[in-house]
C-alpha cells in the first residue's frame, strides 16, 4: 500500500473495477450544476442501450503490455481536468493513417540521411476539399521543410527547395522556426534570427530573404548589447488575400455539442473528429478531459464546422465509440476549467470482506456482514469525506520511474537524468520499452526512433531532437523543448502533487483532524476552491484565537502545491516543506526552469474532499447461462453515483470507502 495514501491499510472490504466499459461512466456538471448528458446522448456509442440484464456486455481487456501502455500514453497520466496537451503535433497518424504516417516518417529519415534529388512521396486521395487543408497544414507544422504539393485529388510531398538554401546560411532549427512563422501568417508578428557579428554573412541572409520572400516580409539588422541580428515582419500588403465574406463568417462560426465517447482518450477523440471535419484538434476547446478507461460525456465547441455539418458526420463518429448530441450555435469557445465538477457512475464487483475469515461464512451471513460493512463505509464518507489525495494517474501508477521522479529533475535542470529517467523501460519487452531499452543501453537516438511505435509521440518527438542535436546536455533541452509546453510542465506538477499528497499525509498524522493556529484557510464559502486556486488574497492563516474558539472547519483547510507565489502554513507544516524541499535538493529552488519556459507559481488545493448527492445500492450479482439471466448468490456487486468537484479523483473517494486499492 502506497505510503502517501494512510489509512489504507484498515481494509473494510474487496472488490474489482472496470471489469466492463460500462461499471464506470463519468459525466460532466457544468457551471449551472446540470450534467451534460441527456436522454438523446445516454445511449452507448454505437449500441442500444442495456437493459439492465444484459449480460453480453464487453468486458474491458488490453493487451498483454495494457499497464505499461496506459501509463505511459499522453493523457492517461493526467487528472480528470488537468488542461490537454497541445495536439497540433500529434494528429498526423489519425489523418493520414498509421501506414502512410509510417512511410512519410521514413521518408524523412531517407531524406536527412542520404538527401538524394528530387524524391517524392505520394499522401494518397483526398477528396474533401477541408481534408486536403488539414493535411497541408498538419504537414508543414509537423515538417516544415517539406512543400506539399496538390495534383487534385492526390497530394505529395517533397523537400523545399527553399529551406535546403536557407539551413545551409543559418541553423536548422532556426530555419525550421522561420518557415513555421511564415506559414502562420500572423498580423503584426516577427521573428529574429540568433545574433550574428559576419557582416558578409548577415547581407547573404538578407539577400535570400528578400529574393525568396520579399512581397510577404521586410528584414532589418539591428544591435543589441553589442551582438547584431536579423528581425523579420510581416509586411502588411504581404497578408494573405482578403477573406470573402462568406469565408469570414466561417471562421466566426462556433459549436457546441455534448461529446459521448467510450474507450478513447479525449486528445483521440478530438483528432478523430479534427480528421473527419477538416479542421486542426486546436479548433476544439473543452473544460475538462476525462478518462479513458469510461464511458464520458462531456462539453465541447469546436470552431469553424457547422451544427448541421456536425451532425452530418455522426454516423461516422460512432465508428469510433463516439456519438455527438445537443448540438447548437454558440458566440464564443469553451474556457478550460468551466465547469462545477464531475457526477460517477461506478460499478464494484466481486465484493467480499477483508480477512481470510469472513469468506468461509456462509451465503446469508457473508451478505449481512456485506451490507453492514458498506453501510458504514458510505455513511463515513458522507460525513467526513475525504483526504484529497492526487490519483495514481497523475503519477503515472504502474510505470517503473514515474512521473514526479522526472519532475523532479527537470526542476533541479538536471536535463540528461531526466531524460534518461523519461526513457527507462518497463519489464517485458513490448515494443516500447524495447525502443526505450535500447536508447538507454546504445545511446542511439536514430536506431530507437525506428523502433518507437507511432503511438508514442511524446517518446518519438523527443528522440526525434536527440537524434538532431544529441544526447549531451543541450541535446536533451531540445529534446524536451520539442514537447509541447503542457506536456513539458506535466512532469515538475507530477513533483509538486507527490509534495502534496505527503503534506497531507503528514498533516492528519500529526497534527489531527482540528483546525491548528498558522493553519491556510479559504475564506470564500460556497465557491469552487479548484476555481481560483492561485488566489493568494483569498487564504487566511489562522490565528491562535481563532483556534481556540473553533471558528473554522477541517474542510476550509488548504494545503499549498510547491512554487514561487504561494504561502506556506505559519506553523510546524511551514518547517516540514523546507524540510522536504531541502531533501530533494531544492532549499534554494526559484521554481523556473528558464531553459524550458516553464514557470511554477504553486496552487492551494483543499485538504479534504466531499461526494455530493452520494447515493449506493448493493445487490446480488447477474449472471448468463444458456440464454438465461442467473442469479449467483455468492457474489454482490456495489453501485455507486456521486459527484464531485472539478480536479478532485473518483478512484480516491471509492478508496476511502473500500480502504483498500479496488
Amino acid at each position: 500500500v502506497d505510503s502517501t495514501y494512510p489509512g489504507l491499510q484498515c481494509r473494510r472490504f474487496l472488490g474489482s473495477i472496470k471489469n466492463f466499459i460500462e461499471d464506470f461512466v463519468v459525466t460532466e456538471i457544468d457551471i449551472y450544476g446540470q450534467h451534460v448528458k441527456t436522454a438523446a446522448a445516454a445511449q452507448t456509442p454505437g449500441r442500444a442501450p442495456s437493459d439492465g440484464n444484459d449480460r453480453t456486455r464487453r468486458e474491458y481487456k488490453e493487451d498483454s503490455h495494457s499497464s505499461a501502455s496506459q501509463d505511459t500514453d499522453v493523457l492517461l497520466d493526467w487528472g480528470e481536468d488537468d488542461p490537454l496537451p497541445s495536439l497540433g503535433s500529434l494528429d498526423l497518424g489519425v489523418i493520414l493513417g498509421q501506414s502512410v504516417s509510417e512511410e512519410l516518417e521514413q521518408f524523412v529519415l531517407t531524406l536527412r540521411d542520404k538527401n538524394p534529388p528530387e524524391l517524392e512521396l505520394s499522401l494518397g486521395s483526398f477528396a474533401d476539399k477541408h481534408q486536403r487543408a488539414s493535411v497541408h497544414r498538419a504537414v508543414r507544422h509537423r515538417f516544415p521543410f517539406l512543400m506539399t504539393v496538390t495534383i487534385q485529388p492526390e497530394i505529395r510531398v517533397r523537400e523545399d527547395p527553399d529551406y535546403r538554401e536557407l539551413s545551409q546560411l543559418v541553423k536548422e532549427d532556426e530555419a525550421e522556426d522561420f518557415f513555421r512563422f511564415i506559414d502562420a501568417k500572423v498580423r503584426g508578428s516577427s521573428y529574429t534570427f540568433g545574433p550574428d557579428d559576419n557582416k558578409e554573412h548577415r547581407t547573404a541572409v538578407h539577400h535570400f530573404l528578400n529574393r525568396r520572400f520579399g512581397k510577404l516580409v521586410e528584414t532589418k539588422s539591428f544591435s543589441d548589447q553589442g551582438r547584431t541580428s536579423i528581425s523579420v515582419r510581416l509586411r502588411e500588403r504581404g497578408r494573405p488575400k482578403k477573406r470573402s465574406a462568406e469565408e469570414r463568417k466561417e471562421e466566426e462560426v462556433y459549436t457546441a455539442f455534448t461529446l459521448c465517447k467510450e474507450n478513447l482518450e479525449t486528445l483521440e477523440a478530438i483528432s478523430y473528429m479534427a480528421a473527419a471535419l477538416g479542421v486542426l484538434p486546436s479548433d476544439f476547446t473543452y473544460a475538462g478531459i476525462k478518462d479513458k478507461r469510461a464511458i464520458t460525456y462531456q462539453s465541447m465547441v469546436v470552431k469553424k464546422v457547422s451544427p448541421q455539418r456536425l451532425k452530418e458526420k455522426n454516423a461516422e463518429f460512432a465508428k469510433r465509440g463516439m456519438r455527438v448530441s445537443q448540438v447548437r450555435s454558440v458566440s464564443e469557445p469553451l474556457r478550460l476549467g468551466r465547469l462545477q465538477g464531475n457526477h460517477f457512475d461506478l460499478v464494484v464487483r466481486d465484493l467480499r470482506p477483508h480477512g481470510a475469515g469472513d469468506t468461509h461464512s456462509s451465503g446469508s451471513d457473508l451478505h449481512t456482514r456485506l451490507a453492514a460493512l458498506v453501510k458504514e463505509a458510505v455513511d463515513n464518507v458522507k460525513t467526513r469525506g475525504f483526504v484529497n489525495y492526487y490519483g495514481p494517474q497523475r503519477f503515472g501508477s504502474g510505470q517503473s520511474v514515474q512521473s514526479d521522479r522526472v519532475g523532479l529533475a527537470l526542476v533541479k535542470e538536471d536535463m540528461v537524468s531526466a531524460v534518461r529517467l523519461f526513457f527507462t523501460p518497463e519489464e517485458g519487452d513490448d515494443p516500447q520499452s524495447h525502443a526505450k531499452r535500447h536508447f538507454l543501453q546504445t545511446d542511439n537516438a536514430k536506431e530507437s526512433l525506428a523502433l518507437m511505435p507511432l503511438s508514442k509521440p511524446r517518446e518519438r518527438l523527443m528522440l526525434r531532437a536527440l537524434n538532431r542535436y544529441g544526447t549531451g546536455p543541450d541535446g536533451c533541452i531540445q529534446a524536451w523543448l520539442s514537447l509541447p509546453h503542457s506536456m513539458r510542465i506535466f512532469y515538475p506538477h507530477a513533483y509538486c502533487s507527490r509534495v502534496w499528497n505527503e503534506a497531507a499525509a503528514h498533516r492528519l498524522t500529526t497534527m489531527g483532524h482540528s483546525v491548528r493556529r498558522g493553519d491556510l484557510v479559504w475564506l470564500r464559502e460556497g465557491q469552487n476552491k479548484m476555481e481560483d486556486a492561485r488566489e493568494t488574497s483569498m487564504i487566511h492563516v489562522v490565528t491562535d484565537k481563532e483556534e481556540q474558539e473553533g471558528i473554522y472547519k477541517l474542510e476550509q483547510v488548504v494545503l499549498p502545491m510547491p512554487g514561487n507565489t504561494v504561502k506556506y502554513p505559519e506553523n510546524a507544516m511551514g518547517a516540514w516543506y523546507q524540510e522536504r524541499l531541502a531533501r530533494d535538493g531544492l532549499e534554494d529552488c526559484r521554481f523556473r526552469v528558464s531553459s524550458l519556459k516553464l514557470n511554477l507559481p504553486g496552487c492551494y488545493r483543499p485538504l479534504l474532499a466531499v461526494p455530493h448527492k452520494l447515493r449506493y445500492q448493493l445487490q446480488r450479482a447477474a449472471s448468463r447461462e444458456g440464454g438465461r439471466a442467473m442469479t449467483d448468490s455468492d457474489s454482490l456487486t456495489l453501485t455507486l453515483n456521486f459527484d464531485l468537484d472539478s480536479s478532485c479523483y473518483a478512484t480516491i473517494c471509492l478508496r476511502e470507502i473500500m480502504k483498500c486499492d479496488p
